[in-house]
């Protein structure tokens, strides 16, 4: 058997490198844009639910998931409470929260139109901001995340953050369990039959009124929980609520109100796409996001995934 010329060997060398280089650029790119993703899906699919059963514009609630964050953070460092102990009292905390608000300030308009919705919500934003800036200051606030999630771990050769691995196993986990509620569960099938046909739900004996603030709480818990575990990936500031707004709406814009299959899969590809347009072409910033959206909402303004 001849030897390859020695130029030959060097063209081959280079291919190999650019293949394993572009392989481990891929694995970036899918890795860190699931880990994204779970975080965009724990937050919004509260928001997608509740639009779609409550049938409100709540653009604030990226509100309930910066409150989570800085809720963790206080029980923490003033408190000395573990990380998981502190994000499941966040949460639960937010969720209280979010029913004495949807009690008092949103019920007030369910039955309004879409533009008193927006300036409500809108002016929700801009109070959590006014507050968020009075107790925090202007600067990012970083979640000290679990030291057993600290470092990296070996996978097929490459070392990967162990923090991501535990975030897209937590979203998976939170996936699967919502989908067996809506799905298998009496209180699935309640919110499923009021999202369809909210007159129709109340007529059979379900009492929408309740199952409004069982939801609501629900939806600002798990955008708590979001918030809080998203601080390595979305930049925990004042401005929060706000500066998130349009990724969260993508999300339910694309996935479909009313559903959790729906924001799920939305998550995955803004998340991934989000994140191989910012790896591999920077200089647009998420031009090619838009511009997707654009072209999917013309061709189905219900979303991809909206219930029939």
């Amino acid at each position: 058997m001849r030897c390859l010329p020695a130029g030959a060997r060097q063209f081959g060398k280079v291919v190999r490198d650019d293949l394993v280089n572009a392989f481990d650029l891929f694995l970036s790119i899918v890795f860190t844009g699931t880990a994204y993703a779970m975080i965009l899906y724990i937050i919004s699919v509260g928001l997608s639910i509740t639009m779609g059963l409550l049938g409100i514009v709540n653009l604030a609630h990226g509100a309930f998931a910066m409150a989570g964050g800085y809720l963790v953070i206080d029980l923490m460092t003033r408190l000395a409470i573990p990380f998981f102990p502190s994000l499941l009292l966040a949460a639960i905390l937010v969720g209280c929260l979010s029913i004495v608000l949807e009690r008092l300030v949103y019920a007030r308009v369910y039955d309004r139109g879409e533009f008193d919705q927006v300036l409500l919500t809108i002016g929700l934003i801009f109070v959590s901001i006014a507050i968020a800036h009075f107790f925090y200051g202007p600067l990012p606030t970083v979640v000290e995340t679990p030291s057993a999630f600290q470092g990296n771990v070996d996978f097929w050769g490459r070392s990967l953050s162990a923090y991501r691995l535990f975030l897209i196993a937590f979203g998976l986990v939170t996936f699967l369990s919502l989908l067996y509620t809506i799905e298998r569960t009496g209180i699935g099938t309640q919110i499923r039959a009021t999202v369809d046909n909210r007159p129709m739900a109340q007529s059979v004996g379900i009492n929408t009124s309740r199952l409004f603030s069982i939801v609501f709480a629900v939806g600002s818990g798990l955008a708590a929980v979001g918030g809080a575990l998203g601080g390595e990936l979305i930049a925990l500031t004042p401005g929060y609520p706000l500066e998130q707004l349009v990724y969260f709406l993508i999300v339910v814009s694309i996935g479909g109100q009313g559903n959790v299959k729906g924001p799920f899969a939305a998550a995955l590809l803004l998340g991934i796409g989000d994140t191989a347009c910012k790896m591999l072409a920077p200089q647009f910033g998420a031009f090619f996001i838009y511009t997707a959206l654009f072209v999917i909402l013309l061709l189905r303004p219900q979303g991809l995934f909206a219930r029939a």
